[in-house]
């Protein structure tokens, strides 16, 4: 495919996250934004707000990354307080309107896209967020523009159980919208790209596939950002990821109780989620060796992980899966589950352990603290680079 006239990259999820810390989606939003705005092509980003859709150039983009990074948003307008918004998100969205090259009420979008953005405009919606019928009918009224959508996995549909109420039902609902109205389909592996076919072919329309590895990129380790009186005298585990269903943490916290009475630290990094009261109960108990902790920066997330003895995932289900070859390309062993995902983007560098057998994982991690692993050398994850070869192509 020959280079789209200007591309316009979604932003809204990334406006939407401001005063939060950033999740995997969130840095996907924001690596595509730097990918855009470097290319030899016109960039635009395209955020709804409360008050209406605002378009904004290169420069506003730029601006938007820097703040999404550092939190710096600034202070909300009147628009903010007319819309009763308060707090990061009215000045998120403040920033963006103060940055606009174009604005407009929800019907005008169409209108507005028509007068702004260039005919063989490619869009792109990396994020989920403002993938609705009208943004998608707006854009595809602007001639010759091409959609593409990047679908991270379909755990929502594979796996409904184990969502939040109304989950399932709405991304079954976005699953729709693009499979009708998509001219391009990114999937993150082979494993979503399987998932996504089969759910789009029982929708009656499969877009063109395109498969492109995310980017792997762990933060530079900050031991000083990590809370102040964390014992780390000796050996540790860490889990990563929000505490829900999915991550299994319930196999750890059985694990870390056939330890005994003075077993390892484990830390659980990550927010509490969905559908998990007995586990939360179980934390809420202060078991033995565990730690809980959420809210830490991308460095000090570096920094526990680089440390630790092992990174343990033994998840029943993944995305991408970030936290193992962030693992790895920071030197520390990985220990999770068998998953697909894994062994495609990681292959023979991890353990694999049976989720199902909590003795198993038992021996290993006793066999970890008297006999330390080796740190790990020579894995080289996907990069962002190969990424955006392969997407910059198509898109």
């Amino acid at each position: 495919m020959t280079a789209p006239a200007a591309r316009c990259l979604d932003l809204t999820r990334l406006v939407s996250r401001a005063g939060r810390m950033l999740t995997g989606v969130d840095r996907v939003e924001l690596a595509y934004l730097d990918a855009i705005v470097a290319a030899p092509v016109p960039a635009f980003g395209l955020v709804r707000t409360a008050l209406g859709d605002v378009l904004i150039d290169r420069r506003g983009m730029i601006d938007l990354g820097r703040a999404a990074r550092d939190g710096h948003w600034g202070a909300p307008d009147v628009w903010g307080r007319l819309a009763r918004l308060d707090g990061p998100i009215a000045a998120a969205q403040a920033f963006v309107r103060a940055r606009g090259v174009a604005r407009c009420l929800p019907p005008g979008l169409a209108r507005m896209l028509r007068r702004h953005l260039p005919e063989g405009t490619a869009y792109l919606n990396v994020g989920h967020s403002n993938l609705t019928a009208r943004v998608l009918d707006a854009v595809r009224a602007l001639p010759g523009a091409h959609i593409a959508v990047l679908i991270h996995d379909t755990i929502p549909l594979d796996h409904p159980h184990w969502q939040r109420e109304g989950t399932p039902a709405a991304f079954a609902a976005k699953l729709a919208r693009v499979a009708n109205g998509a001219d391009l389909v990114i999937c993150t592996s082979d494993v979503c790209r399987d998932g996504v076919t089969r759910h789009m072919a029982a929708l009656g329309r499969v877009p063109p596939l395109l498969t492109a590895h995310l980017g792997v990129t762990p933060a530079r380790p900050d031991p000083a950002a990590l809370p102040p009186g964390l014992d780390l005298t000796g050996p540790w585990f860490v889990a990563v990821g929000t505490i829900e269903p999915r991550k299994n943490h319930a196999l750890l916290l059985d694990v870390w109780l056939r330890l005994g009475p003075a077993p390892p630290r484990l830390i659980i990094a990550g927010s509490r989620g969905w559908r998990n009261e007995a586990v939360f109960a179980r934390l809420d108990a202060r078991p033995p060796g565990v730690t809980e902790l959420a809210g830490l920066s991308d460095g000090a997330l570096a920094a526990l992980v680089q440390g630790a003895r092992a990174l343990l995932m033994p998840s029943l289900a993944e995305g991408f899966g970030l936290p193992v070859p962030e693992a790895l390309a920071l030197g520390t062993p990985a220990v999770c589950g068998p998953l697909a995902i894994w062994r495609e983007v990681v292959g023979d560098r991890a353990i694999y352990l049976d989720p199902a057998a909590p003795y198993l994982w038992e021996k290993v991690v006793a066999g970890m603290v008297t006999d330390p692993p080796s740190r790990l050398s020579g894995y080289v994850p996907p990069g962002w680079d190969a990424h955006f070869k392969t997407v910059l192509s198509a898109t």
